[in-house]
């Protein structure tokens, strides 16, 4: 959100619920363009249903506007089967998105846009005026990785490992939390724990914090208020350590409750 409107252009939120981005909300805005990760949403988690799909293709298309699709995790799923691409509904309305941050290593500052042809031209311009174009070196390390079956290799081992912490952090919020089931549990590295409507997500957040835990709230990525949230990732947690940090977690919410 940061890097959109630091280029110039102005962010207009729109609401997501259980099936995703509302596409009956985007159509009374009537932005230009539309920013969606349909296959598993951040923060939420949720993935973007057909029908949202279908009514996104005819937005676009009735409006002459682009739908910029993120594909940020969506190698990460451990309970439902994968989730196709938007772009291959309607590859002259959607610019398709992905990167190697999250299935491979956050440094290898590699990515990808599959750009309509009628944005191609301007789009490889920008990129050569912003940074004279991505280094050369990391592509061809990329490529050989890939041509080599070695990254396909790479995620079923790392699947393997997050589905272990997703479920080991799972069962500890059911000990913990029993009220509050998480969302967002199927696919991707983190899931969403709502909490009771009259709790201070804030208070909560710093005393985890003080107390070690490594979590943030769902008012820090809001663009409008909203009910308390906490984000979970287990991307980076060791599956034994899971259990101590939900306790210290629910201490803080005891704590500010």
């Amino acid at each position: 959100r940061e890097q959109l409107a630091a280029n110039g252009l102005e962010i207009v939120p729109v609401p997501v619920d259980g099936d995703g981005l509302r596409v009956d909300v985007l159509e009374a805005l009537a932005p230009d363009a539309a920013f969606a990760a349909p296959a598993h949403q951040f923060p939420l988690g949720v993935v973007l249903a057909p029908e949202r799909r279908a009514a996104l293709i005819d937005w676009a298309a009735r409006t002459g506007a682009v739908v910029l699709e993120d594909d940020y995790d969506a190698e990460y799923r451990y309970d439902r089967a994968p989730v196709g691409a938007v772009q291959g509904l309607a590859p002259e309305l959607v610019a398709y998105a992905g990167s190697v941050s999250k299935t491979l290593a956050p440094g290898l500052r590699l990515g990808w846009l599959v750009a309509p042809k009628r944005l191609a031209e301007g789009v490889a311009a920008a990129k050569a005026s912003d940074d004279l174009g991505t280094p050369v070196v990391e592509q061809l390390a990329l490529a050989d990785f890939l041509e080599r079956g070695e990254l396909d290799r790479h995620l079923r081992r790392t699947r393997t490992i997050y589905r272990a912490r997703r479920d080991a952090l799972v069962a500890a919020l059911a000990r913990h939390f029993p009220d509050c089931p998480p969302a967002g549990v199927a696919a991707g590295l983190h899931l969403v724990v709502h909490l009771p409507a009259d709790l201070d997500e804030r208070a909560v957040l710093d005393r985890a914090r003080s107390r070690g835990v490594g979590l943030s709230g769902l008012s820090e990525h809001r663009i409008e208020p909203g009910p308390p949230a906490l984000l979970l990732g287990y991307g980076r947690i060791a599956e034994p350590a899971i259990e101590a940090a939900v306790a210290e977690l629910a201490a803080a919410v005891r704590y500010a409750a």
